[in-house]
């Protein structure tokens, strides 16, 4: 089975169900990237032709807010069926991001109303879904099931970031959702941590003084990854992200 480059956001899901895989799920999560607030992750089914085409999807992270809002309310309405997981801070410091990561997304599959027989999923392979599947790279932006699932778990996730912000207005959480942004940082310096922060990234824990500032240790280890939706300099990401 191949997909054509340019068979469009669908082509995936045609390509599958012409090899008789049906129903097929996307799934994709948002905040692994952020250093305070949950994780979510969001799975959705569209159903094949017209019904399942929704006007306005891509990647969320290409949408405004606005767009996103509509598209999510289109998705909700046509989808088969959908899911939301969500992944509390301590819970990704206790598994830490990868594996809060991995078992968010099947979580998000296991409470489908509909069984799946065929999963896509964004990035990397996910074991232990109970179906085959299939890990696309940008998949959010190639395969119409993982951009709904994006926006699934990016709405979802922006509105807790809101209701948090009301909770702890100190961090700004509604403008920048968690991500590490100047301001949100030097509120961090001004007030350090609060329970939504996740303590395993180093700028976390430099702001509660459980690590050393830059220049204090020349040999502490601040060399890890960062997410996809908001890329940060090295000594601001989780440790084994």
């Amino acid at each position: 089975m191949t997909v054509r480059r340019d068979a469009g956001l669908y082509g995936y899901e045609r390509a599958l169900r012409r090899a008789g895989l049906e129903p097929i799920a996307g799934v994709d999560e948002a905040g692994r990237g952020a250093c305070a607030g949950p994780l979510v992750a969001g799975a959705v089914v569209l159903p094949p032709g017209r019904a399942g085409i929704v006007p306005g999807l891509a990647d969320s992270k290409l949408l405004t807010e606005a767009a996103r809002e509509r598209v999510y309310a289109q998705v909700v309405r046509r989808a088969l069926a959908w899911s939301v997981v969500v992944v509390e801070p301590e819970e990704c410091d206790r598994l830490g991001m990868h594996v809060a990561n991995v078992e968010a997304l099947r979580r998000a599959v296991a409470r489908l109303e509909v069984r799946p027989a065929y999963v896509l999923t964004d990035g990397f392979p996910v074991d232990g879904l109970g179906v085959p599947g299939l890990a696309v790279w940008k998949g959010d932006r190639v395969a119409a099931c993982i951009a709904a699932a994006s926006v699934i778990a990016k709405v979802t996730r922006d509105r807790l970031m809101v209701d948090l912000h009301e909770r702890w207005p100190h961090y700004d959480f509604r403008t920048h959702k968690g991500y590490v942004t100047a301001e949100h940082e030097a509120a961090l310096a001004e007030h350090g941590p609060c329970p939504v922060h996740r303590m395993r990234f180093v700028n976390v824990r430099r702001a509660a003084g459980l690590e050393p500032g830059p220049g204090e240790d020349e040999g502490a280890d601040t060399s890890v990854g960062a997410g996809p939706e908001h890329p940060t300099g090295p000594d601001l990401t989780e440790e084994d992200a």
